[in-house]
């Protein structure tokens, strides 16, 4: 068997995540199910109760993951994440499970994760970037636990679902201006709370 080979193999074994790395992604999911919660029972749900039955989930669970990478896990837990926002969806609107629905959350949660490494990455990373995206998604995460619920809200609305000023400022019961004052405000503090190789390549 080549040499080659054997190393692979024996690096892919011992690739073998803790329950701490599990609780390392909690703000990470906590990010993602604030940004996904459904219009209908987000008065209702509290994500990070969602984020903790997924971590349990996971943490009970851990045994039979079989990944060998950390994005691996990463990509794991963002489906048992899934699961669970679909789970509390119909438990409070008393819809049947959805599979599809189930995938498609899956899915714009990827893309959300995907929208959150370009936030602190602007141009096409590099092999080195892409080895600290991980922990720079971390990072940003837990950054933007600290903002106020309004600027988190915003700097979500508008950066990662996309939406413009007006359409933020009208779900959000605001003018643009007041909203424009909430995303410099937001921005600063991220830039604040980030490393400066991380928060200048900002939006």
């Amino acid at each position: 068997m080549p040499s080659g080979t054997s190393r692979e193999r024996r690096e892919l074994a011992a690739f073998r995540p803790t329950g701490d790395d599990l609780n390392s992604y909690r703000n990470y999911l906590r990010f993602l199910a604030r940004a996904h919660l459904a219009d209908d029972v987000r008065p209702r749900v509290d994500p990070s109760d969602i984020v903790q039955e997924a971590l349990l989930e996971a943490h009970r669970s851990l045994a039979d993951f079989r990944g060998d990478s950390e994005a691996g896990l990463v990509a794991w837990l963002r489906k048992i994440l899934a699961r669970r926002m679909v789970h509390a969806h119909r438990d409070h609107t008393r819809q049947r499970r959805d599979v599809r629905r189930e995938r498609s959350l899956e899915a714009s949660l990827q893309a959300s994760s995907v929208r959150l490494e370009r936030f602190l990455v602007s141009e096409t990373p590099s092999p080195s970037e892409h080895a600290l995206a991980n922990e720079r998604v971390r990072r940003l995460a837990e950054a933007m636990e600290s903002l106020t619920g309004d600027q988190r809200a915003a700097i979500i609305d508008h950066y990662f679902h996309g939406r413009t000023l007006a359409q933020v400022a009208e779900a959000m019961n605001r003018s643009e201006a007041a909203i424009g004052g909430l995303l410099h405000r937001g921005m600063q503090a991220l830039k604040r709370s980030l490393p400066s190789s991380d928060g200048d390549n900002g939006p």
